[in-house]
């Protein structure tokens, strides 16, 4: 079995429950047994965040659409704060405007994602993440 950074959690940001599912599906599919912590948007992200200060998350997949603080709103409010810019977020959303793809960069996501409409297109999208993150070095 194998996990992303260690056992830390992973922390999904997604108001769609179908979403949140097929995640939850493709992680148990991979053995990937990192605790996965769903928030339904930004706001509840951050009251996350701040409950868990020991306990940050290896990896935070983000939607960029969602009520009361969307996608872009929470990664200006981490990427200001130190105790968090660090944490490594990568954007799965629908969207592939290029404007999405540039605001998202510019505010130092790790990665952008459209998710796929097929399962097995997404299991191989978290795939991927998995790969990477796996070979690759936390800041914190």
């Amino acid at each position: 079995m194998t996990h992303m950074k260690g056992l830390k959690s992973i922390l999904l940001l997604e108001d769609d429950a179908i979403e949140v599912k097929k995640v939850h599906r493709a992680l148990k599919k991979l053995d990937i047994p990192n605790n996965l912590v769903v928030c339904r948007n930004g706001v509840e992200g951050l009251n996350w965040l701040s409950s868990n200060p020991d306990n940050l998350p290896g990896t935070i997949l983000l939607d960029l659409s969602m009520p009361k603080m969307n996608g872009f709103e929470f990664l200006d409010r981490i990427k200001q704060d130190s105790k968090y810019r660090k944490i490594p977020v990568v954007v799965l959303t629908t969207s592939n405007h290029q404007e999405d793809k540039l605001r998202s960069f510019d505010k130092q996501v790790a990665g952008y994602m459209v998710k796929p409409v097929r399962y097995s297109e997404f299991v191989k999208m978290l795939k991927t993440i998995k790969s990477y993150w796996n070979t690759s070095e936390l800041a914190y």
